[in-house]
């Protein structure tokens, strides 16, 4: 419709006003302020139409695509922001008319409307950007990734372009003058120095693979112990085994160390490094007597046979006095019982028998000789790990007397006092 039209048929209530004798001032007031309440009340109907059709219509369109970012574009309220430009645009063509006698006012209800189509504008963006992060998050090759973190990068873009349109919309000041550039970007670098941080580390951890969203990392700083659960611009978000959740720095995961499991779940097993303690004055070399008795023992009767076979035959060679056990060779109870439990370990259908498997003897220790079982269970679940590494040491543990060894304990206060009854 004609501007001049609109302007006649906005003063109608002003004249006629005027005709029934009120002042022309009081006339202009009252015919401004029906106007106002007339299009408020029709832009907000239109406003409902518009944003029902348009959802509708939106929701029908991505129904029959194949892609699936449109149904996130509904989700994230896409259609809803893009309605409202329609009752924005016929405000802002309205109000020269409707405030054509207030000037002062009109210029502040325009500046009002600016800053509004600002917002939206940042609306508008934010929904797309979540609808890309969702879309993105049902591809298999971003799940893992810190897009979080990325959205949040490019959505402070956005409100510092909208903040600096806002500033020079309110106060006509220039925002591309270098001296304006060169303060706001100090203001910005001091008080987004975490962020900044942020978002320089979660590049780093997305570039060279260091943590992804469902890794189990070990961070003791911090007290984590989880599944990395959501990786963003300012903090990595870590569920504990105890299902509490803890928030890490994310420039931490650069400037700390911590322990990522990820290489353990991807390979074909989970390692069992654990030791027993044997009291070192239980060791003994065992005699023909000895060795018959654990021949009984099923695993190492063949180990047994052959080795006392060449025992005999190098002691017969050197003509060992044999009246000592000392002299020439001699198997000992500690040796025979890590061969056991090298044995027990091979015959262990829950241990990866393709991966490193070994028993050995470390430094003695001020609480006996360590002997270490250094394995990998096939199962990675913890859970079923701790099950079947129990399981090891629960068997290795009770077949100890059989060899003659004792375990080291530390004594007890129960110890003491019998030591100390047996004194008196």
């Amino acid at each position: 419709m004609d501007e001049n039209k609109l302007l006649e048929y906005s003063c109608l209530l002003q004249e006629y006003f005027v005709n029934l004798g009120m002042v022309e001032w009081l006339a202009v007031a009252l015919n401004t302020l029906i106007n106002c309440l007339l299009v408020i009340v029709a832009v907000t109907f239109l406003d409902i139409i518009v944003r029902k059709v348009i959802v509708q219509g939106f929701k029908a369109f991505s129904n029959k695509t194949v892609s699936t970012f449109d149904d996130h574009l509904v989700q994230s309220n896409f259609p809803k922001y893009i309605a409202h430009f329609v009752p924005l645009a016929i405000v802002w063509y309205l109000l020269p008319i409707l405030f054509i006698e207030y000037p002062l006012l009109l210029s502040l209800l325009l500046v009002g409307i600016d800053l509004y189509l600002i917002a939206l504008s940042v609306y508008v963006f934010r929904s797309i950007l979540r609808s890309t992060r969702n879309f993105l998050r049902t591809k298999e090759e971003f799940q893992d990734k810190p897009l979080e973190s990325y959205m949040q990068v490019l959505m402070m873009f956005a409100w510092g372009v909208a903040i600096f349109l806002i500033i020079n919309l309110l106060t006509g000041y220039s925002i591309t003058s270098l001296a304006t550039l060169g303060a706001a970007s100090a203001i910005v670098l001091l008080i987004f120095k975490d962020t900044i941080l942020g978002f320089v580390a979660s590049i780093q951890v997305s570039v060279n693979d260091i943590v992804r969203i469902g890794d189990w990392i070990t961070f003791s700083k911090y007290g984590a112990d989880g599944y990395v659960t959501e990786i963003n611009l300012a903090t990595v978000r870590v569920q504990n085994f105890d299902n509490t959740f803890t928030t890490i720095p994310t420039y931490s995961l650069i400037a700390d160390s911590f322990q990522n499991w990820r290489g353990m779940q991807e390979s074909k097993g989970r390692r069992i490094k654990r030791a027993i303690f044997i009291k070192q004055n239980s060791v003994k070399f065992l005699t023909h007597e000895d060795i018959k008795a654990l021949e009984k023992i099923q695993l190492i009767k063949p180990y047994l046979e052959h080795r006392e076979r060449d025992v005999a035959k190098y002691n017969k060679q050197v003509e060992a006095d044999k009246s000592l056990l000392i002299n020439g060779k001699n198997q000992t109870n500690l040796g025979v019982f890590r061969k056991y439990a090298d044995a027990f370990l091979h015959e262990n259908p829950a241990i990866n028998k393709e991966l490193f498997l070994m028993v050995r003897h470390l430094a003695p220790t001020d609480k006996g000789i360590p002997i270490e079982v250094f394995c990998f269970s096939y199962d990675k679940n913890w859970e079923n790990y701790e099950h079947i590494q129990a399981d090891i040491f629960d068997h290795l543990i009770a077949a100890v007397p059989y060899f003659g060894l004792e375990l080291y304990e530390s004594p007890s206060s129960k110890d003491l006092n019998k030591l100390i009854s047996n004194v008196e």
